[in-house]
């Protein structure tokens, strides 16, 4: 499994060599949001190394799960959907550094690629939208609920088992339109996401995350490059965020001990003071009838072991019979 993580700032290389002006290409989804996430990585290197943001230029690659909208990801191939074009121009030197939201990224990556940075997270937190209703508990007996993600279709059917799931994809924009056309009374969408898109006015109910968790390593960008590639490396590392890198290495490798693709409902929320961690999982059945739940606490610096226990200890909980019936006949 390649996870790779810095939890130290280093100098830019700039800083020996005043002559160099560097050129990076960043590669990134079209959408609204990935478009604001490439940007803020491109400003705040721009800032970290002294060079102009127009020396770092964005590059716009359409990937498998932009262009296949009519099916649910779990049907065509899961997680890796949105990344695999851009690990392909990254392997192929098209561009240098891949920007993902990283709750996207499979955890098991290509030969000579590393998630090598994490800004620092966001708020983890989803968010109730709809146009009618205020909070989940106010939607009507039998109202309709659009989500694409089995793990908020199945922990919204354990809390409103009343609820009618509808099929819902799409980008901010057109899951708002879809409200609109009456396609669902409400969905739940990252405030991580409304927050960079400036559109947190939408959200009428912000959702516990110990009873609602979030998808493993929801609310972080990842910045992913080639292992051999030592000078965007280099570059890159400036901003990495140590607390949100420990969360995500937890997280992805809990994730990874699971399942690791888009067929398993799974949560996960991680809470750290100082140098001590705590990652709470869930796993859930599709309907939301079964789900088990635990924790692990432990020290920052062994948070790869962290993850992995508590994949480990839910494993033991739900049996493996409940993990094969996920598995694709």
């Amino acid at each position: 499994m390649t996870i790779r993580y810095c939890l130290h700032q280093v100098e830019s290389p700039l800083q020996t060599n005043q002559t160099t002006k560097p050129f990076l290409r960043i590669g990134t989804r079209g959408s609204l949001l990935a478009l604001a996430q490439a940007k803020l990585v491109q400003s705040k290197l721009a800032k970290f190394n002294g060079v102009d943001a127009k020396d770092i230029h964005i590059e716009v690659i359409k990937t498998s799960g932009d262009i296949i909208q009519d099916r649910p990801l779990s049907e065509v191939g899961g997680k890796g959907l949105f990344t695999k074009e851009i690990e392909v121009a990254l392997l192929e030197n098209r561009i240098d550094i891949g920007v993902h939201s990283s709750k996207d990224v499979a955890t098991q990556l290509p030969d000579g690629l590393g998630m090598f940075a994490f800004l620092q997270r966001e708020d983890v937190r989803d968010a109730f939208v709809s146009l009618n209703y205020k909070s989940v508990d106010d939607l009507p007996e039998g109202a309709t609920f659009g989500t694409s993600s089995l793990r908020r279709a199945a922990q919204m059917l354990r809390h409103r088992p009343d609820l009618k799931i509808v099929e819902f994809r799409g980008n901010v924009q057109t899951r708002m339109k879809k409200l609109e056309d009456g396609v669902a009374d409400a969905t739940l969408l990252a405030y991580a996401g409304l927050r960079r898109l400036g559109q947190t006015h939408i959200a009428r109910q912000m959702i516990d995350p110990n009873v609602f968790m979030p998808a493993p390593a929801q609310g972080a960008i990842g910045i992913e490059a080639r292992q051999d590639d030592t000078r965007t490396r280099d570059l890159i590392a400036l901003l990495n965020h140590s607390g949100t890198a420990a969360a995500l290495v937890a997280e992805r490798h809990f994730l990874h001990g699971l399942d690791g693709s888009c067929r398993t409902p799974i949560g996960a929320y991680t809470e750290i003071d100082g140098n001590d961690m705590k990652v709470i999982g869930q796993v859930l059945s599709l309907d939301g009838t079964t789900a088990f739940e635990g924790e692990v606490t432990g020290h920052v610096a062994d948070c790869e072991e962290i993850g992995q226990h508590l994949a480990q200890i839910l494993r033991e909980q739900a049996g493996e019979k409940f993990f094969e019936s996920f598995e694709v006949r």
